[in-house]
Parts: C-alpha cells; sequence; structure tokens
C-alpha cells in the first residue's frame, strides 16, 4: 500500500457521503420516513436513499477507487471517470430526493426531478462501474476479495436499472405496462440487488483484503472462504434472476427472497468464521480502535441474520424486515465504514503528506494523527444507539426510534469531526508536523505526486 498512488478524489466521495449519513440521520431524528411513515411513503424513500445512495454508495465507491488497484496490483483504468462520477452522482441524488418530497407534498414543481434525477444518477454509476470493472477485468483471474468486489459492480448494474425504471414510472414518463409491473413488485429485488448484491458484497470483498492488511493476519484462503463466495453469489443470483423471473411470471417475489436468505445465511456463517480466524491469527497483538470497533459491526450482522426469524415467530413479518435492515444498513455496514473510516482517512493523509520525506527527516506514526480515547466513547454511542433504534423499530414505537437516532446523530456527527482533525493533522504536535519537504493535505482532494 505504502507505494500505491492514491485516489485523488476518494476524500471528496468521503464528505459526501458522511453529509449524506447526518442528513438522513437528522431526518430520522425529526420522526420523518418509517417508522412514523409507512415502508413505502415518499418520506421513507427520502432516508432510503440517502443512506444507500448518497451514505453506503458514496462511501463504497471512493474505497474502491483508492483499493481496488491495491486488490490487483494494477494501476485505476479511466482515473479520469472520478469526479464527473461523484458530480453527476450527488446532482442525481439531489433530484431524487427532491422528487420524494415533492411527492409528499412538502413542495410543488411540473420539473422532472425524478425523472432527472434517475437518469443523472444511472450515468454516475455507470462512469464508477466502468472505470473499476476495467480494472479488474484487466486483472483476470481474480483472487477471492476481487470476485466479490465484481459480483457487486453486477448487483450495482441491477440495482441502477431497476432504480432508472421506478423513477420513470413514478415520475410520469413511462406508462409502458412492464415497467409499471417492475415498480408495482419489483421493490424487494431493487433492494435485495442494492443491499445484499452491491454493497454487502462489495464489503466482504474489501474487508478480506483490509482485515489481513490492518492485522497483519494470513490472507483469506480454503474451502470455508470459496464456501463464503459461493453461497454469497448463490443468495444474490437466486434474488436478482429469481425475483426478475417472478416479476415476469406472476410469482410471489417475497417468497423467491426467503429461498436466497438461506444460502445468504449460509455465507454469513463462513464470513464470520474468516473474521474471527483473521483477529485470532493476527501479529499485531495490540488492536487499534477501529479494529476493535469493527468487532461491533459484525455482532450487528450476526444480530441481523437472526432477528427476521425471531420477530417473525411472533407474526410480525414487515416489522422483521425493517428492523434487519436496520440492523444490517446501519449496524454493520455502517459500523463497519466508520470504523474503516478512522483508518483510511489517516492512513491515506499519512501517505500524502509524509510519503515524499520517509527516511529523509523524522515523520509522526498514523496514530499519531488521532486522539483514539477521545473517539472511542463516540463509536460506543453509535453502536448502542443503533442497537437500541432497532429494538424500538421491533417493538413499534416511533418515538424511541427518534430518541435513538438521536445518538446516531450525535455520535455521527462527532466521528466526522475527528476525521476532519485527522485529515487537517490537527492532533499532530506542532513541532512535528510539517518537516521539510512534507506535503499539507487539502480536505477534500488528494495532492499527492502519482495521485489518480
Amino acid at each position: 500500500m505504502t507505494g500505491a498512488p492514491l485516489s485523488r478524489w476518494t476524500m471528496a466521495y468521503f464528505a459526501a457521503a458522511l453529509l449524506s449519513l447526518l442528513a438522513a440521520e437528522a431526518l430520522m431524528v425529526a420522526g420523518y420516513g418509517y417508522p412514523s411513515d409507512g415502508l413505502r411513503a415518499p418520506a421513507t424513500l427520502v432516508v432510503v436513499h440517502l443512506s444507500a445512495v448518497g451514505w453506503l454508495s458514496l462511501l463504497m465507491c471512493g474505497a474502491l477507487f483508492q483499493f481496488i488497484p491495491v486488490l490487483v496490483n494494477r494501476p485505476l483504468a479511466w482515473a479520469g471517470l472520478m469526479l464527473p462520477a461523484l458530480l453527476f452522482i450527488v446532482t442525481g441524488l439531489v433530484l431524487l430526493v427532491s422528487g420524494f418530497m415533492a411527492m409528499d407534498s412538502l413542495f410543488d414543481t411540473d420539473a422532472p426531478l425524478l425523472p432527472m434525477g434517475g437518469l443523472l444518477l444511472c450515468a454516475g454509476f455507470a462512469m464508477a462501474a466502468a472505470s473499476i470493472g476495467q480494472t479488474l477485468a484487466r486483472s483476470w483471474p481474480l483472487p477471492i476479495p476481487s470476485a466479490f468486489v465484481a459480483a457487486g459492480l453486477a448487483g450495482l448494474v441491477v440495482t441502477v436499472a431497476l432504480g432508472l425504471v421506478f423513477t420513470q414510472v413514478l415520475g410520469g414518463t413511462s406508462a409502458a405496462p412492464m415497467f409499471a409491473e417492475i415498480a408495482a413488485r419489483g421493490v424487494p429485488v431493487h433492494a435485495a440487488a442494492g443491499l445484499g448484491g452491491w454493497l454487502a458484497m462489495c464489503a466482504v470483498g474489501v474487508s478480506y483484503r483490509l482485515f489481513p492488511m490492518f492485522l497483519l493476519s494470513p490472507d483469506p484462503q480454503g474451502l470455508g472462504t470459496r464456501l463464503a463466495f459461493l453461497l454469497s453469489g448463490g443468495a444474490v443470483v437466486t434474488a436478482i434472476v429469481g425475483g426478475l423471473a417472478g416479476l415476469l411470471a406472476g410469482w410471489p417475489v417475497p417468497e423467491v427472497m426467503l429461498v436466497a436468505a438461506i444460502p445468504a445465511a449460509g455465507a454469513a456463517v463462513f464470513y464470520g468464521r474468516d473474521v474471527v480466524s483473521f483477529y485470532r491469527t493476527r501479529r499485531r497483538r495490540e488492536l487499534e480502535l477501529n479494529m476493535k470497533v469493527a468487532a461491533l459491526a459484525f455482532v450487528s450482522l450476526a444480530l441481523a441474520v437472526v432477528l427476521p426469524g425471531a420477530l417473525a415467530i411472533l407474526g410480525r413479518s414487515e416489522t422483521a424486515v425493517a428492523a434487519s435492515i436496520y440492523m444490517a444498513a446501519f449496524g454493520w455496514l455502517s459500523g463497519l465504514g466508520l470504523a474503516k473510516l478512522y483508518k483510511i482517512v489517516p492512513f491515506m493523509t499519512w501517505l500524502e503528506c509524509y510519503g515524499p520525506v520517509l527516511g529523509r527527516a523524522p515523520t509522526p506514526r498514523v496514530q499519531d494523527l488521532l486522539r483514539e480515547a477521545r473517539a472511542g466513547p463516540w463509536f460506543l454511542l453509535y453502536f448502542a444507539s443503533v442497537w437500541a433504534g432497532t429494538a424500538a423499530m421491533a417493538l413499534g414505537s416511533a418515538t424511541g426510534f427518534s430518541i435513538a437516532a438521536a445518538g446516531t446523530f450525535a455520535a455521527t456527527a462527532a466521528i466526522a469531526v475527528h476525521l476532519v482533525r485527522a485529515r487537517m493533522l490537527a492532533d499532530v504536535d506542532g513541532s512535528s508536523r510539517f518537516p521539510v519537504g512534507s506535503l499539507r493535505p487539502a480536505l477534500l482532494y488528494s495532492l499527492a505526486p502519482g495521485g489518480r
């Protein structure tokens, strides 16, 4: 990693992602969206897309632009697409969210906000997928971590394509019977492709590389790792292909999702086994805060796997789906994302600032850019609030959920402040902050030589 070029615009992706997360959490605090509103209500769609597109997808794209070259040991293809992709995605998200708010009667407009937002999002993610996909295509055959990412890109393509259909139907620019049927019954497939195919597969693939690197553990290998990939891939294929077939044939799509959940649960077991192995076989005995926090994210994943069955037994199928998705999205994916940001941001900043003078002048350590004792309680508050919010959602308490969301908002804002301080080297001792020849990092982009 030390010799790898820095992605020029990854920090901008991270900044836009964090702002989207804070906006989604603020709306949840205000009682906007589920559980105060229905699962398909426009208010819920605003929160969902701020979280899934604005936060998780931008976070994933930014991380992949930096780490895909590390995974395959090749430079990023078509790196010039990074900035236009970001601009298209952010603009498309603003239009999409505005369109949902107009549907919620928050303001009146005749502008085709949803169709325009869908087109811009489709263009932006197409650019990102083209750059990452071409990098992977040049590196065939792919190791397991990269194979997870490749499968995730396929999930992204399906997610965006279905989303485009939804925006055209809801925006009134298409009345084709097939598109109308997809819009009416295809939400489970859209959600499965996005959360399970795109986000989960990529998160697993990246973690299979980052965890051994940060823990100094052996790389993943063996039958269990291959089974994790095959089972998760089988679950995604079942959900997407089976779901689309169900739409066309008139089958009940939710039942297809239940079938897909079986291999998904098995994949989670093998993936969890590998994660435990990374911790047990690590050569870095003293765990840094980001790896301690990551363990809480995997506890959240385990809870998300068992939660639907427990709630379904009580006859709360809708609540089971909503609570499980919330736990997976905010407990596992978001919690893991925030934990890794707490390592990646200072690590990239350290490489950018002090890489040019390594071996020629005394430099701080990566850990000197952080104040873990101050940040630790905020991570604990974040996970405690997510778990409390999940419990409130399972119990149907909108007020309890809003109170818990206030905790996630406060924790996320505090963690974001710590990330900005790390980026600006605010916690580095003044006497060693800028040795001769070092670079002063910018907040939103990399100035390092060789940056893409």
